[in-house]
């Protein structure tokens, strides 16, 4: 899996607010950026810690395909 999508899959998990959940799969799905993320204060500590646990290599790859099937948007 790739670096966006596995921060995306943490940042989903990460929070039951609705907001950043929306955020992580607008991510996944290309439409904003991780550095578009970082400018919002509020999805901050939020990316810090999904970067954080990714580099700790602290993350299901198996989690992270099915959370990529169910969201990832593919236009034909």
């Amino acid at each position: 899996m790739d670096k966006v999508t596995c921060i995306a899959y943490l940042l989903y998990k990460s929070s039951m607010n609705q907001d950043i959940r929306e955020k992580a799969i607008q991510l996944l799905n290309g439409d904003v950026s991780i550095r578009d993320l970082k400018r919002n204060v509020s999805l901050q500590p939020h990316l810090v810690i999904a970067e954080s646990l990714l580099k700790k290599n602290k993350i299901d790859k198996n989690q992270v395909q099915i959370f990529a099937e169910e969201f990832l948007m593919i236009e034909v």
